[in-house]
Parts: structure tokens; C-alpha cells; sequence
């Protein structure tokens, strides 16, 4: 028998939460796409989400996100938090690809359980779709094939995964999460009706 100290451990499990930012206006033709802010309606939904996260008890340890001032805002609507997590606005997130996400995730220090990226589509989407792997691996708490099918179909602005993480962060990869839940802000209590997803604002 191996001494104790010596002794193999499980490698503990590692949350990963991904948050497109919420909706946009395009109503002021001469800024830049960077500095674009949220319309009222995507600060609605990120209300909404807020509010989801504190009810589910999603309180990430680190949030990396894009620079953009769509981004940065969608982060300030889920302020304030119990504990403030540690921010790290990436220029590279920016429009980032799956791939870039990817290597961004690499660079986690693994004492970090919990991360949240905040960013753009069509990455997200492609990273997401990515985490779940060929067979879209869900978890018992996940809506089963349910699950997979909405987020295939489409990331809405606003919208939010979270995933388990098996292995180190240096590793994370393709089919290397399990699902746990898809939230986009049409499924969660409104004051009013539902309103439509977009999943082309960006």
C-alpha cells in the first residue's frame, strides 16, 4: 500500500461557464464595432442571467473576457458578487475563434476551479459545440438530448453554458466537457412575453 502522502488523488472538477454577450445597438453608426454597448434589451437579458447564475449558485473564481465594450458591459450587468472574481480583459478574445478560446483556457492556472469566458460568436458557438464532443455528452442535470439540440441550433445573444471539466485546464479539448446546462435569456422568467432569440448580433 502506498504511503498516504504518496497515495494517487482524483483530479477534482473543474467548471467552465461561457457567456456571449447580451445584445447590441447599432444605432450610432460612427462608433467602431469594438465600442458598440448593449441595447436595453440586451441589459434586460443580462439581467436576466444574473439573476439565473445567483439562483444556480454559479460564482466563477476567474472571468477572461474580450475587450469590447459589449463585453465589458455584459460583465457589469452581473455585478455585484459575493465574492468578486479575479477579471482578465483579453484583447485576443476579441472575435476570437474556438481555437483562440481554446488556448486562452490553456493558460488557467490550475488551482483556478471555476472560469467564465465572456465573448463573441461565431466562436462560442464553435467552442461549445467543441466541449460536448461528436455524441454531445450531457450530464443527468442537463435536459438530456434536449440540451444539445437547442444549443446546436443556434447561441443566442445573452446566452450561457456551463460545463464540467475533467482534466487540467491545459488539456481541455474536444469533447473534453460535459454539459450541464444551456441557458438562453428567452427561456428564463419575463416581467413580459418571451422574446425571440438572435443568434446573428454580433
Amino acid at each position: 500500500m502506498l504511503p498516504q502522502g504518496n497515495r494517487p488523488t482524483a483530479m477534482p472538477m473543474r467548471q467552465l461557464l461561457l457567456l456571449r454577450h447580451a445584445k447590441s445597438s447599432w444605432d450610432n453608426k460612427a462608433l467602431s464595432d469594438q465600442d458598440r454597448p448593449l441595447n436595453p434589451r440586451g441589459r434586460r437579458a443580462a439581467a436576466l442571467i444574473r439573476r439565473a447564475m445567483r439562483d444556480l449558485g454559479l460564482a466563477p473564481d476567474m472571468v477572461m473576457l474580450s475587450t469590447s465594450r459589449r463585453t465589458q458591459e455584459t460583465l457589469a450587468a452581473l455585478e455585484p458578487w459575493d465574492d468578486a472574481p479575479l477579471i482578465e480583459p483579453m484583447a485576443a478574445l476579441y472575435l476570437a475563434t474556438a481555437r483562440q478560446l481554446l488556448e486562452a483556457l490553456h493558460q488557467v492556472p490550475e488551482t483556478v476551479r471555476s472560469v467564465m469566458l465572456i465573448g463573441h460568436n461565431p466562436g462560442m458557438h464553435d467552442l461549445a459545440m467543441q466541449l460536448t464532443g461528436a455524441r454531445g455528452t450531457v450530464t443527468a442535470n442537463a435536459t438530456s438530448d434536449q440540451a444539445v439540440e437547442r444549443l446546436a441550433a443556434g447561441y443566442p445573444t445573452g446566452a450561457l453554458t456551463e460545463f464540467s471539466i475533467g482534466g487540467p485546464w491545459w488539456q481541455v479539448g474536444p469533447g473534453g466537457g460535459q454539459l450541464i446546462r444551456f441557458l438562453r435569456p428567452r427561456d428564463l422568467p419575463l416581467d413580459g412575453p418571451p422574446e425571440d432569440a438572435d443568434a446573428v448580433d454580433d
